[in-house]
């Protein structure tokens, strides 16, 4: 807000919402004051409301690590929770991570209510700095070895039930007391290994919701508690070996879920591992060791061979080879010495480095990694919202589905037509039970988050960052790339090559030395060649006066009473300037070249001209060939006339040129790409191209490998290695595909096996699939999706 009038249109807009009664809006606070009912209107609608009319409303976003999530519904369940309360905007459950990642207003609502909200609904709040992943590392073992040993207890008891349930009465004692033997045995694996299906099917329904703990609780509680009215006051048959053998099949399904699952991580650990836990600091003209927690920015810190640098900063004294790899992916040490720029993390190879801290904990380039990585893991692509709709109702429909299976095999088709020789209830029981157990909203909910783990920290390792899922998906779906040229397919540093005087007035020194007096202001690559060449020369560079840039033309300057331009040709001659007719074949010859030319005038008289070429980076080629092997057009984009254009994407191989598009058309030159139809990623420096990055569908942001913070882009590479664009397309195609694997198969599964645990085999082959073994088939259906995504750790990048 800037004015009253911001004031009066805020308020005005929220009054006019439904279910507002009053609104005030302080312009000197920046804050509204709202009355509302709240059974027509929530907070996020308000807050809704202030973003639709230009403003912004300020938000805060925490990540709660969550214990004791088993499958989608969880998520549901959680997501649905929070969302109940005032003050949320948005809210992304991952079952994978186990994260929540939860916007908020903290205004109306606190951190704290959120995390009690979790614990309601039966769910461990993990309470951890964002910085302290031992803490977490630790709370997940706790929960493994939890259920390790829920897992131990239950087998145990289960063997001499299935002995006491199998086996003929000669080789048991006191088989007479049989059922009692197996009431008393079952009853602690029922409660006992049964207590966290218990605690979170209550916790679902407290919230009015389903999850997969309702339908193991139902299903092991019917077994249990008809086995209990058989042994104790009827004479039917008991099931406990029913209610035993499955919640071992279940648990030990989650168990090895648990374990496969910490797999998909691993990538995320080993970042979090590279920080390094002490640092040795010159303090007072001492070498004092300290925890890396005290190093404070400014501080000297000392390196020596073969040991992490702790925190990023500049060297100040020594010099050395520096081992990047961890961060940027690159595997050949880099040279550092005073006045360079070096990482925390990286590892000093040879001689000792005495370097100045410029970033410390949270502002790292490490740590600015790790949060990128979690905060792409907290977000879901949109591939993942037709699990979730699923999800929703997957529950409700199984137990419809058991309740109707039921109904048809008690009371409309008698099993012993098909040959069932045992009671009709017996049979109805365990088909009706088996549709309860058998289902895996489990699979559904690991299908996605586990397969984008595996791909973003796979990325991650390989230095390509990519901040959301939803990048991962369009990614996938990109069919032209546009590059920038200048310092993307280029290596960014121009150097002049040519000087041709079109006078005999001026030498050659003559035409560098006034164009460098022209160029001597601005910071554009072309200036810089100019003004570094005249200085290898040993010119002398004065001072102009009234500098003025026209970005993409030139530049024009006064000196000593003279008038002096720089620009390209065309520019010249809009200005009405004095240029020889036959110019334009020299310039032609040497943009041929792929060089870019430029004029210098001195008072309205061309006098001559300037080529400048910039070596195209390594491997670009390499890249724009695999990228056109995937079937992606390939554009480069240039504020260079044509001709050159044309002659450095020949050298490269790039069959489409946009040329003469001045920096600040780059992103209308995007959008008409768009316009026809095309899925457009856009490749470019992070700052200088962030309009044409954020018009794209995919901006992909060559980093410089120290500032992550501010790159504007979907995906950021740590390297301006190129073949890394190829990497970053290739795993999310690679990605997405395994999601697409996973959601097939547990669609699959579920759609295939809840009618043949429904009874469906049984006219055709007498087959009738027992509860215990539908338990077993469900556990293990999230095991295998989680397998097929940890098969992303085998994709080797092209760099």
């Amino acid at each position: 807000m800037t004015c009253a009038n911001c004031a009066l249109t805020i308020e005005s807009s929220l009054k006019s919402h439904p279910g507002v009664k009053e609104a005030y809006v302080n312009l000197s606070a920046e804050r509204a004051s709202i009355v509302f009912d709240s059974e027509q209107v929530k907070v996020k609608e308000l807050a809704e409301r202030v973003k639709s009319i230009g403003y912004d409303v300020v938000t805060e976003k925490a990540t709660i690590a969550i214990g004791g999530m088993h499958c989608a519904m969880c998520v549901t369940t959680i997501e649905k929770a929070i969302n109940e309360l005032d003050g949320i905007i948005n809210t992304s459950v991952n079952l994978a991570t186990e994260k929540a990642v939860v916007e908020y207003i903290p205004q109306v609502v606190s951190l704290e209510e959120i995390k009690n909200k979790i614990r309601e609904v039966g769910y461990e709040v993990i309470d951890v700095e964002e910085e302290a992943g031992d803490s977490e590392e630790r709370a997940r073992l706790r929960e493994l070895h939890k259920l390790r040993n829920y897992l131990i207890f239950t087998v145990l008891l289960s063997i001499p039930i299935v002995l006491y349930t199998y086996l003929p009465e000669q080789y048991l004692p006191f088989y007479e007391v049989r059922k009692i033997i197996l009431f008393a045995l079952t009853t602690p694996v029922q409660f006992i290994g049964g207590y966290r299906f218990y605690k979170g099917a209550l916790g679902a329904l407290k919230n009015k919701t389903a999850n997969m703990d309702v339908l193991v609780a139902l299903g092991t509680t019917a077994a249990y508690v008809l086995s209990v009215f058989n042994t104790f006051l009827f004479s039917g048959d008991a099931f406990y070996e029913t209610s035993a053998l499955l919640l071992s099949f279940i648990l030990l399904g989650k168990y090895l879920e648990a374990v496969t699952k910490s797999k998909t991580s691993a990538a995320l650990k080993k970042l979090v591992e590279l920080k390094a836990k002490t640092a040795t600091v010159i303090r007072n003209g001492t070498e004092v060791e300290l925890p890396i927690e005290e190093v404070q920015v400014n501080d000297i810190v000392l390196v020596r061979p073969g040991q992490k640098i702790p925190v990023d900063g500049i060297v100040i004294e020594g010099t050395s080879f520096v081992d990047e790899s961890m961060i940027t992916g690159e595997s050949i040490p880099v040279e550092k010495k005073p006045g360079d720029s070096v990482i925390g993390a990286t590892v000093n190879k040879f001689g000792s480095l005495k370097i100045k801290a410029t970033a410390v904990g949270r502002d790292t380039v490490l740590s600015q990694i790790i949060k990128t990585v979690e905060s792409a893991l907290g977000s879901k692509p949109p591939i993942q919202r037709l699990a979730d709709i699923v999800a929703r109702y997957f529950v409700p429909t199984v137990i419809a589905i058991s309740i109707a299976t039921a109904i048809f095999w008690y009371f409309i088709i008698d099993p012993a037509i098909f040959g069932w020789s045992e009671s009709r209830f017996i049979f109805t029981f365990i088909a009706s039970v088996a549709v309860l157990v058998i289902a895996c909203p489990c699979a559904l909910g690991l299908a996605t988050p586990t397969a984008v783990m595996v791909g973003v920290g796979n990325a991650a390792q390989h230095g390509i960052l990519i901040k959301s899922g939803d990048a991962l998906e369009i990614a996938y779906k990109i069919d032209t790339i546009v590059f920038d040229k200048t310092g993307t397919l280029t290596i960014g540093h121009p150097t002049v090559t040519d000087i041709v005087p079109l006078s005999k007035k001026f030498t050659e020194q003559d035409v560098l030395y006034y164009a460098a007096i022209a160029e001597k202001a601005s910071e554009h690559p072309i200036s810089e060649a100019i003004v570094n060449k005249a200085k290898e020369l040993n010119i002398e560079i004065p001072h102009a006066q009234d500098f003025v840039a026209e970005p993409g033309k030139g530049v024009l300057t006064s000196y000593n009473g003279h008038q002096i331009i720089v620009g390209n040709i065309d520019y010249l001659k809009s200005r009405n300037l004095i240029i020889e007719s036959n110019i334009d074949e020299a310039v032609k010859n040497l943009e041929s070249e792929a060089k870019t030319v430029v004029g210098v005038v001195l008072d309205k008289t061309l006098i001559g001209l300037i080529a400048i070429a910039d070596e195209i980076k390594p491997y670009a080629k390499e890249a724009i060939n695999a990228l056109k092997a995937m079937g992606i057009s390939v554009i480069m984009i240039t504020g260079d006339n044509e001709h050159t254009a044309k002659a450095i994407a020949k050298k490269l191989g790039i069959d489409a040129v946009m040329a003469r598009i001045l920096p600040k058309d780059k992103a209308s030159a995007i959008k008409k790409l768009q316009s026809e139809g095309r899925l457009v990623a856009m490749v470019g420096d992070g700052i200088n191209d962030s309009p044409a990055l954020a018009q794209a569908d995919l901006g992909i942001a060559i980093g410089s490998g120290t500032d992550i913070a501010i790159e504007t882009g979907d995906i950021v590479l740590m390297t301006d290695d190129l073949r890394k664009v190829v990497d970053a397309i290739d795993l999310s195609k690679k990605t997405i595909s395994k999601i697409k694997q996973n959601l097939f198969w547990a669609f699959v599964y579920n759609t295939a096996f809840i009618p043949i645990a429904a009874g469906l085999l049984f006219p055709i082959l007498h087959y009738l699939l027992k509860p215990e073994l539908a338990g077993l088939a469900m556990a293990m259906s999230s095991v295998s999706v989680v397998s097929n995504s940890l098969l992303l750790k085998r994709w080797k990048p092209l760099s």
